[in-house]
């Protein structure tokens, strides 16, 4: 792999990741094109790794409001022996439902760890769930506007979310796009099921992230010159993927993406036959 590829994968990572079009399945395609018969998990991890940079970046405000409930919460605790927090806090409540939402995530993502390399070497795998992450996002178009936000959300509903998201380790079924439509169909409004989706996805980054280190050989497969080139241009391009997607999911335009994804899991299947 050279530093062009790397950039252009990275490039595709970052855009990927984050707009509900499978990040996996669309680099699955790509290393098939340019020849690159075997994951390169070195420069996997690197690149998803510059994703979650850009989520950090973006959701800082939110991510420092939940580290600061969730030391007030620790010190009421140890100050008072009760485990029942004094008064309604949001952000103690999402780091709540982050932590129940990331099990089972983790749960799926362990099971199905060892046929990963199996699952991401398939472009006919990547194009089948292509096609299923557009019928998804085809039907999000149906659903009528909520008010429904985190106050409204039950532990149940974040439980569902994160089995959504662990399923989407199938390359081509969109983590993005696959747990804010569920948390849509669930009755969230647009933009916190857009919120709690990336914010889910911080654990899940970190866990595949930790998995995939243990799996590395005694040398890397690519230069890391390379992989920091993947790492940053994944990192530049989602944090713009970002801003887009909350743009297009406040106006309840997630279905915009149903077509595209039914069109590239289409040309998918016929680049693999």
């Amino acid at each position: 792999m050279n530093i062009l590829q790397a950039s252009i994968l990275g490039i595709i990572q970052g855009l990927t990741e984050f707009l509900p079009v499978s990040s996996s399945g669309h680099l699955v395609l790509f290393q098939h094109l340019f020849g690159l018969k075997e994951a390169e998990l070195f420069f996997d991890i690197s690149v998803h790794l510059g994703t979650l940079v850009a989520v950090f970046i973006f959701f800082r405000q939110d991510i420092y409001a939940i580290i600061l409930s969730v030391l007030r919460y620790c010190k009421m605790v140890f100050k008072t022996g009760s485990f029942v927090p004094s008064n309604e806090d949001s952000n103690l409540r999402l780091a709540l439902l982050i932590i129940t939402g990331s099990i089972p995530t983790a749960v799926i993502g362990l099971l199905f760890h060892k046929i990963a390399d199996q699952l991401f070497s398939s472009v006919l795998i990547a194009g089948s769930m292509l096609i299923l992450t557009g019928i998804i996002l085809f039907f999000t178009r149906f659903v009528k506007s909520s008010k429904k936000e985190i106050s409204d959300f039950s532990v149940k509903d974040s439980f569902i979310i994160g089995i959504s998201q662990g399923l989407a380790i199938m390359p081509g079924l969109s983590r993005s796009g696959t747990t804010i439509a569920t948390g849509l169909f669930l009755g969230l409004n647009h933009e916190t099921a857009a919120r709690y989706s990336f914010l889910l996805s911080i654990p899940a980054i970190l866990g595949a992230s930790l998995l995939s280190f243990g799996d590395l050989s005694g040398s890397a497969s690519v230069p890391v010159k390379t992989a920091v080139t993947g790492a940053v241009a994944s990192c530049i391009a989602g944090y713009f993927a970002l801003k887009l997607l909350f743009y297009i999911v406040k106006k309840g335009r997630l279905h915009y993406f149903s077509p595209y994804c039914l069109i590239i899991g289409i040309v998918s299947l016929l680049i693999g036959l």
